[in-house]
């Protein structure tokens, strides 16, 4: 018998795979697609690095921090802040204590009120004093619910918050819970968000040459049926069945996309309700410079598109020698086509940046994802499923277990390698005392 298997290799499954395997428990991990990695993962072709839709890292995360090879992924950081754009205007926000060179033009961006930069910083102390345990995760209030109760004025809300923490949560309504805004904002204030040298897949990369040094066999283009528990007690173990075979485990952790997560264990509290987008990526040639191309550039004037990273700007190794890499990012599913889509983009920068010239700009590629977050609505971690929610020897790993984040998929899995641990060692104290 097989001790563990754990069906999904995203960054949940891969997580934990590895801390059963570090535990000396036999693990084989099962992905039904012919890579692990999940939504984490890049593509290459002719030199440039397309990650799967807009995504960085934050390095603070504190499960990032203890789960990963920061060191190994050569990090390449944005600058703080955005540089906030609108048609034949552009100016910059940042923060002033870790981007000194940006206090002149933050201290008098119009943007933004002078009593809101006061706010932030208050906001910056109070959260700087709160260990990550103490943010309010069964938070009631919305995002825009929770600014407005602290005096953020409305050109705040819209011109900074709304595209800003829409590229984030992929809701530039605000809607979401005021805890992702906590989280998320704490971490950005000890430092920048960034990405790898290589591109966001090799943080899935590193995941799964850390759980195959450890032990796990990783068995990819095989899809799991059914995962059911062998008896009503997690010491009788789990069965899971594939189109090829039969394998009885010990235990069984589903880190699978939430709707397969919910159809394999018939845990219904496991939310299938997503958020989606669609990024397109462009290349241009490195004569066309663009200024704070290091940072963000957000719309200010609407979401079309939301927001437009240089992405080659700040990791070099995205494109070739010649050329920059440009990604642009719409909020939802998108009705237009992609040459529709571009248009728009070419329009948008032409606008922005009317010095430039986008003869040149050729669209590369267009990823359009239709379930890239899961929604967060105010209170969504007092309903979301603990990992022990199925019945006996299955066990949830995935970010519906905790928040839609690399830092929540992260956590997940080590929780979930934990609660295995834990019934296995329980199960081998039972036998001996029989």
């Amino acid at each position: 018998m097989t001790d563990a298997v754990v069906v999904g290799g995203g960054l949940s499954g891969l997580v934990a795979a590895r801390h059963l395997a570090d535990a000396g428990i036999d693990v084989t991990l099962l992905e039904r697609e012919s890579e692990v990695g999940g939504r984490v993962r890049s593509h290459r072709e002719d030199e440039f690095v397309f990650d799967r839709g807009f995504q960085v890292l934050f390095p603070q995360y504190p499960a990032v921090a203890r789960e990963l090879d920061l060191d190994a992924l050569d990090l390449r950081r944005f600058k703080p802040g955005a540089t906030l754009v609108r048609p034949h205007e552009r100016t910059t926000l940042s923060d002033p204590l870790r981007d000194p060179k940006a206090f002149t033009a933050t201290a008098f961006n119009r943007d933004v009120t002078l009593g809101d930069k006061l706010r932030t910083l208050r906001l910056r102390r109070e959260l700087g004093r709160k260990s990550v345990e103490e943010l309010d995760r069964a938070d009631d209030t919305s995002i825009e619910e929770y600014l407005t109760s602290r005096g953020f004025s409305e050109r705040f809300r819209t011109r900074f918050a709304a595209p800003f923490y829409g590229g984030i949560t992929l809701d530039r309504s605000l809607s979401t819970s005021a805890f992702v805004f906590e989280y998320t904002f704490k971490m950005l204030t000890q430092g920048p968000a960034a990405v790898p040298a290589g591109g966001m897949g090799e943080i899935s990369d590193q995941l799964a040459r850390f759980a195959r040094e450890a032990g796990t066999t990783i068995e990819t283009k095989t899809t799991v049926e059914a995962v059911n528990p062998a008896g009503e007690s997690s010491a009788d173990g789990a069965v899971v069945e594939t189109a090829a075979e039969t394998i009885e485990a010990d235990a069984v952790v589903v880190a699978t996309d939430a709707p397969t997560a919910r159809e394999l264990t018939g845990v219904t509290s496991i939310p299938t309700a997503a958020r989606g987008c669609v990024t397109q990526y462009f290349s241009l040639p490195r004569s066309q410079h663009f200024a704070g191309a290091d940072r963000l550039f957000l719309n200010v004037a609407d979401d079309r598109p939301n927001q437009v990273s240089v992405l080659s700007a700040v990791a070099p190794g995205y494109a070739p020698e010649e050329s920059q890499l440009l990604s642009a990012t719409f909020l939802g599913a998108q009705s237009a086509t992609d040459d529709e889509l571009a248009e728009e983009v070419r329009a948008a920068l032409a606008s922005w940046f009317p010095e430039n010239r986008f003869e040149e700009l050729e669209l590369c590629r267009t990823d359009r994802i239709p379930f890239a977050q899961l929604e967060q609505p105010p209170g969504f971690t007092r309903e979301w499923p603990d990992v022990n929610a199925p019945e006996g020897a299955v066990y949830l790993a995935g970010e519906y277990t905790r928040w839609s984040s690399i830092q929540g998929a992260l956590e997940s899995g080590r929780d979930a390698a934990s609660a295995v641990q834990g019934e296995l060692t329980r199960g081998e104290s039972r036998e001996g005392d029989v």
